[in-house]
């Protein structure tokens, strides 16, 4: 008996050793919890493209499903076999997910592999086309005169906007109406069409409308200038006076848990490799975008990094009172 038990055990492992050894034998996905067309899909189609060398050239698509603060995508990918062929791209809403969603049917820092963080994006404050201001000290002004008349837009609760807009809010200590929609896209439609004020959004998905002249921009959330053409002329907001204000919106690659440790390093490897290409590269920093180098490539530190800002963001949405059901 016990050695028919250690045969079945060498005969799984020998298995799991052999599909490891043949992965990638057929086209990955990787699921956005977000709709087309928005910054992190915008992210996950750029590095799907740069993905493709180092695993041999499989096919690599993109799956978005959105809805719930990101969670409805990321319970999907958590679900997935773990096989490696079912990836999760997503933003912040990692460490947001937690506080935000009420009976978060899973758990974020057990239910997933992490495989590596990808890139950090800043925001930028911007506004509607006809807005009667061109910098942000005439904006500020603006914003004094119609208190209680702002209406500020947003990809949704949860969202990286939902998210700036609150700590916008908060720093300025002026109440706006928040307009959710579904995803950025909309929001972003809606914005250059005048039908709300303001919207605060990652450089991936304000940058090229700002080079359009599609919509204002009076500032980005980092904590130095960016070198980006499109917005090196945009002052911080803490140089405009909200000291200490600083938020850029970070991307992770995770696997389903129970995916196998082989088949997790070379993920893992593909990931080092795919940041390191210059087309990748180019397109992130056209964006305003920063591909991450720092030990965070590392599972071990993706994952620490993720807790830490659990507990930095629960604090914000709690005291916002917010949920995305």
């Amino acid at each position: 008996m016990v050695h028919k038990l250690c045969m079945a055990v060498a005969l799984a492992a020998a298995v799991l050793v052999g599909h490891a050894a043949e992965f990638p034998a057929k086209p990955i996905s990787i699921i956005v919890p977000f709709p087309a067309g928005g910054p992190t899909d915008r992210v996950a189609r750029d590095l799907a493209e740069a993905l493709r060398k180092p695993l041999g050239g499989v096919s690599i698509v993109v799956d978005n499903v959105a809805g719930a603060g990101s969670s409805i995508g990321s319970a999907k990918a958590a679900r997935a076999t773990p096989d490696g062929y079912t990836l999760l791209l997503n933003h912040i809403g990692m460490a947001t997910m937690p506080t935000l969603v009420r009976n978060l049917p899973f758990k974020v820092e057990s239910d997933f592999e992490y495989l590596g963080l990808v890139d950090e994006v800043p925001m930028t404050l911007v506004s509607k086309p006809g807005l009667p201001a061109a910098t942000y000290p005439q904006l500020a002004a603006w914003m004094a005169q119609n208190k209680g008349r702002i209406n500020l837009g947003n990809a949704g609760v949860g969202s990286a906007s939902h998210l700036c807009g609150l700590l916008v809010q908060a720093a300025l200590q002026m109440d706006m109406t928040t307009v959710p929609y579904k995803g950025a896209a909309p929001a972003m439609t809606d914005l250059i069409g005048g039908q709300i004020d303001l919207m605060c959004d990652q450089t991936t998905n304000t940058t090229s409308q700002i080079e359009a002249k599609k919509v204002k921009a009076f500032a980005v959330t980092s904590a130095k200038r960016l070198g980006t053409p499109a917005l090196k002329s945009l002052p911080t907001l803490q140089e405009m006076g909200l000291k200490g204000f600083e938020v850029s919106i970070w991307h992770g690659l995770y696997a389903p848990k129970g995916t196998p440790p082989a088949v997790l390093a070379k993920l893992n490897a593909a990931l080092k490799l795919a940041l390191k290409d210059p087309d990748f590269i180019k397109k992130q920093e056209g964006l305003g975008a920063v591909v991450v180098t720092d030990k965070r490539l590392e599972p071990a530190e993706h994952k620490k990094f993720v807790a830490a800002e659990i507990a930095k963001w629960s604090p914000i949405i709690k005291a916002a009172g917010v949920y995305a059901d």
